[in-house]
């Protein structure tokens, strides 16, 4: 398997795990259990991977950032808007 394809994986893997959560907070409109200060650090240190993998150009921090950046956000915003 090449470094690429290891990459891809991995980031396939740790943004499923964000999805039942995501789709659990929009549900129940409430993201009570999450810590603010875990979810605005999420978002700025995946949008910051997201960055780091277009400059160089790391096709599995890209596809994995574009889709996690977005679903931690998702959070982040329930979270602000009713805690």
């Amino acid at each position: 398997m090449g470094v690429e394809a290891v990459g891809l994986v991995a980031g396939a893997m740790t943004t499923a795990a964000f999805v039942p959560q995501a789709w659990k907070t929009w549900r129940t409109r409430s993201a009570q259990d999450f810590s603010l200060a875990l979810l605005v650090l999420l978002v700025a240190g995946n949008s910051l991977w997201l960055g780091y993998g277009v400059l160089k150009g790391a096709t599995g921090l890209v596809v994995a950032n574009i889709i996690t950046v977005p679903l931690t956000a998702s959070i982040l915003w329930v979270k602000l808007r009713r805690g």
